[in-house]
């Protein structure tokens, strides 16, 4: 990946601007080599949700391996928006991939995915239940904590929202249930790579890598991450260059987990992505936080704020990254 570096000129947006066809070119010569002679297999699975960081990697393997070696799944459930369907359909066609539509919400509810998060919600809101919507939404990032507290947002059939303080057992419990609905699509996404001989490809940005934005076992489990060291920011630029279609290269980044709407920002970095990356290459490069503030449009103290943030949740992410603990090689 070449940006531009930090010396160069000012800091900002531009930092991040790179040659999208060279990188392009970078990334598939890689992904041949490694789908084909280190993982041994014949092509590429993944989920697609309609967002630009699926459909970049899609459009990716598609390029690499061939479209025929590439296969789409989506796995909509009972809180999916319909139009996470509608935009990863249009990507399929776009880059001409087969697909597979694979509906998880019965299994999910066979497991209790729903029921057991409607019942933590009702300790804290007794009247939740059908016709009702939630979310969970972070407290700004600018605060300064270095650590986050959560909110439980919730709109009652009459669309009126409320939010709620969610004692930790209630708000670990309604993760724990999320976090089945990206489990068992990294299950359906390994059943169709073991028939078809290939390999998992992961989705993550570097944003995401980094941060532990992803669920261990779940969207975290992969064969390849062919993204994971692109800002958010590059991932666009990626976008336009394969040819991803306009809208969903318009559309804001999206959690699709929670039955409330709710964007990557609320739920889980505080800030917009562009403001996100250009923190993060800041403190990874060594960028002073003068010049990441002005580069950013906030102040000096807010820029220390989300740089306390990006450190809490790496120490988060250690676990989310880390190997299974053995006894391999310990004395005794």
């Amino acid at each position: 990946m070449q940006a531009q570096q930090a010396g160069s000129r000012s800091f900002g947006p531009e930092i991040l601007r790179m040659d999208a066809d060279a990188e392009i070119e970078r990334i598939c010569h890689w992904l041949r080599e490694t789908v084909a002679k280190d993982l041994r297999k014949r092509g590429a699975v993944l989920g697609l949700s309609g967002g630009i960081d699926s459909s970049v990697t899609a459009a990716l393997c598609a390029r690499a391996l061939g479209e025929k070696k590439t296969v789409g799944i989506f796995m909509p459930e009972h809180d999916s928006d319909p139009e996470s369907l509608r935009l990863g359909q249009a990507l399929a066609a776009a880059i001409g991939i087969e697909t597979v539509l694979e509906d998880i919400g019965p299994s999910l509810a066979a497991a209790g995915c729903y029921t057991r998060r409607d019942g933590f919600i009702r300790q804290v809101v007794p009247d939740f239940g059908d016709g009702w919507g939630c979310k969970v939404v972070l407290e700004d990032a600018l605060a300064g904590r270095g650590y986050n507290i959560s909110w439980l947002v919730v709109a009652d059939p009459q669309g009126e929202q409320s939010r709620h303080r969610m004692p930790l057992e209630v708000y670990l419990g309604m993760i724990a249930a999320a976090n089945m609905k990206q489990r068992t699509r990294k299950q359906i996404e390994y059943y169709h790579a073991d028939r078809l001989n290939f390999a998992v490809a992961g989705t993550p940005n570097r944003l995401e890598y980094d941060q532990g934005f992803f669920v261990k076992n779940g969207d975290g489990a992969a064969d390849f991450k062919p993204i994971a060291h692109l800002y958010k920011s590059q991932v666009y630029q990626l976008a336009e260059a394969l040819g991803v279609p306009e809208e969903i290269r318009r559309r804001p980044p999206t959690t699709d987990t929670w039955s409330l709407p709710q964007g990557q920002d609320e739920y889980y970095f505080s800030l917009p992505y562009p403001l996100m990356d250009l923190c993060l290459y800041g403190l990874d490069h060594g960028v002073a936080r003068e010049a990441v503030a002005e580069g950013t449009g906030l102040t000096p103290n807010q820029v220390d704020a989300v740089w306390k943030n990006i450190a809490a949740k790496r120490k988060v992410a250690e676990y989310l990254h880390a190997e299974p603990v053995t006894m391999f090689g310990r004395a005794g």
